[in-house]
Parts: C-alpha cells; structure tokens; sequence
C-alpha cells in the first residue's frame, strides 16, 4: 500500500496522525505530516479521509488494478466522495452517503 503526503499542501492538523491504526504517520519539526514506515501501512486509508485539505492520497498500483492512479477524498455534509485521478488525466468521481454507508 502506498500514501502520498503533499507536505506543501498539509496544515499540520495532526488528524492523519490521530487516525492511523498502525501509528505510521507523524509530524516532523516543520508540523508537517509523513509516514514513518509506508512500507507498513494497511491502506486503511483513514487518513485520507480525515484530512481537510486533500493532501494525503493514496495511489492505487497495477496490483490493485488501479494502474497508477491516486484517489483521494472530498467531505461536503454527509456525502463523501472519492476522487480518483488516472494517469491519462481523466477523473472519476464516487459519492458515498455517509450516513447510508454502513447501513447494512
């Protein structure tokens, strides 16, 4: 599993950090977020979900079938969608209600 963390984007909030299971995200001097060991990472993607500011994404490799393409996600009340960005540049868009989500 793979994160990316766009250290220019993130605010250092520290909700990644707050939400990973596996402990891997910290902030460095600067309060700015990373992975301390990608390698580790369960691809949960908690973290994606929890930041405001869309600097975490999660790349999605030829094992997932996702071919090089990065997912993130945008909050707007209870409906989140995932946006996936493929490598030709096309973008498609899932919207998930959350209060729907884990209804059965």
């Amino acid at each position: 599993m793979s994160i990316e963390i766009d250290k220019l984007k993130c605010v250092g909030c520290g909700k990644c950090r707050d939400v990973c299971p596996g402990t891997l995200i910290a902030l460095d001097e600067e309060k700015r977020a990373y992975m301390k060991y990608p390698r580790d990472c369960w691809g949960c993607t908690s973290c994606i979900k929890e930041c405001p500011v869309h600097a975490i994404r999660f790349f999605l490799g030829a094992d997932m079938g996702g071919l090089g393409s990065r997912l993130h996600t945008e909050k707007n009340g209870d409906i989140l969608r995932w946006i996936i960005e493929k490598p030709d540049g096309v973008t498609e868009e899932i919207d998930v209600d959350t209060r729907e989500s884990n209804k059965y």
